[in-house]
């Protein structure tokens, strides 16, 4: 359920809609107030012209807001073709979640629903039962005050969320914060537990997509109550077609494939919640995407793998344990499998050293990030750095990089 409310609060519609919603119950609440206010108070902040002048400038407001939420979405639009065919298509994901963007379509949305709402309760004209919700009215032209602010706010958002660094660094923010909730720096080294060689079947998936989502916690307590194992056989951020095998069920027991199914998420694309893989495959476009005949942009590469080397970094220092639940007297009630350090080593860094293996900075760069693994990575994870050297040795024999030092990091 909560990964559920998660993913539609993610919707680039949620937002404007709640908008929508509490801008109708303010317009409803603000002009009941109206009704019961004496209309003959002339405050000074307070609408003072008649029927046909609330009409006007309502009118005019509802014209103004549906003209800016057009313009907001068409700019969002011209946006996400940009950063598609410059970085990424794997990035758009980052844009359509931001908070910002949705609050300010919401805004616009919310000041046009108002001025709607509000607009109904105007009656009469200026002879003939005239009613004007003064309050309201005032109020309705705020807004605007308001959406003005915002669009300019909107403006200047949009064009930092479009440079390289920004989106550099709020995948790889995203992708830290993820390891720290996964690995954290006090977690330690575990054994591998297996479910063992007794009877076991096999739960098909139902529908073709990435695995985007585990509920451990909860997939964990229905093991233990049917008095089975369950062993996820695909990670999250793996593809699984109709049919095929998503898990196996140890034991003897009855286990119902619903209670799985309710919590394995199968969706269209992978994403951050759970796959740190996805925020270094992100990195991994857009390097590669800059270092394309038709980009040639070896700079915006050389800061992809500044974040890399620091990500990884992360994970080198760290103990990263499997993913794995058991009870109190030790018996295993769900094991998912996941990468393992060298994995994601040669994810960071082994593409990019394909493609950029004629660019003497690119090879530089992955030379000094791989140098200092090497030294700080914790003992388990070492070997896998030291092969790493070895493979990126053996792509680049005529590289002069042994003469390299790690002082040579500002050549960049």
């Amino acid at each position: 359920m909560k990964a559920k409310l998660r993913s539609v609060a993610r919707r680039f519609w949620a937002v404007p809609l709640l908008f929508a919603i509490g801008a109708t119950l303010l317009a409803l609440g603000v002009t009941a107030i109206d009704e019961s206010l004496d209309t003959s108070l002339r405050l000074p902040f307070l609408f003072s012209g008649g029927p046909e002048g609330a009409r006007a400038l309502l009118a005019a407001i509802i014209t103004s807001m549906i003209s800016f939420t057009g313009l907001v979405f068409s700019i969002t639009v011209v946006v996400l073709q940009l950063t598609s065919s410059q970085f990424s298509p794997r990035v758009l994901r980052s844009f359509l979640e931001d908070r910002f963007n949705q609050v300010a379509l919401g805004v616009f949305v919310a000041t046009f629903v108002y001025g709607l709402v509000v607009l109904r309760s105007v009656r009469g004209t200026a002879q003939v039962d005239p009613f004007v919700p003064q309050f309201a009215v005032a109020l309705a032209f705020v807004l605007v005050l308001v959406s003005v602010l915002v669009f300019l706010s909107y403006i200047n958002h949009i064009a930092q969320s479009i440079r390289a660094a920004t989106i550099l660094s709020n995948i790889s923010d995203e992708t830290r914060a993820l390891i720290d909730d996964r690995f954290p720096a006090d977690s330690q080294p575990e054994p591998w537990l297996s479910a063992g060689d007794g009877p076991s079947r096999v739960i098909s998936a139902e529908d073709p997509g990435v695995v985007e989502w585990i509920d451990d916690t909860a997939l964990a307590r229905a093991a233990e109550r049917a008095e089975v194992s369950i062993e996820m056989l695909r990670a999250v951020g793996e593809f699984v077609a109709t049919g095929a095998p998503l898990a196996r069920v140890h034991g003897r027991a009855q286990f119902d494939d619903g209670r799985l199914h309710a919590t394995v998420r199968v969706g269209r694309e992978r994403t951050m919640d759970q796959d740190v893989g996805f925020g270094l495959r992100q990195l991994v476009d857009i390097a590669e995407r800059a270092l394309s005949p038709g980009v040639n942009d070896p700079t915006t590469a050389v800061q992809a793998l500044d974040h890399l080397h620091d990500i990884v970094r992360r994970l080198a220092t760290r103990a990263l344990p499997p993913r794995q639940r058991v009870t109190d007297e030790g018996r295993l009630l769900l094991s998912v499998p996941q990468p393992d350090f060298a994995d994601y080593l040669a994810l960071a860094f082994d593409e990019i050293a394909h493609w950029g293996r004629d660019s003497p900075r690119i090879e530089r760069r992955i030379e000094i990030a791989l140098r200092d693994l090497e030294v700080a990575a914790r003992p388990e994870h070492r070997g896998a750095v030291t092969d790493a050297i070895a493979r990126h040795r053996c792509a680049a024999p005529s590289s002069t990089l042994d003469a390299l030092s790690p002082s040579d990091s500002g050549l960049r």
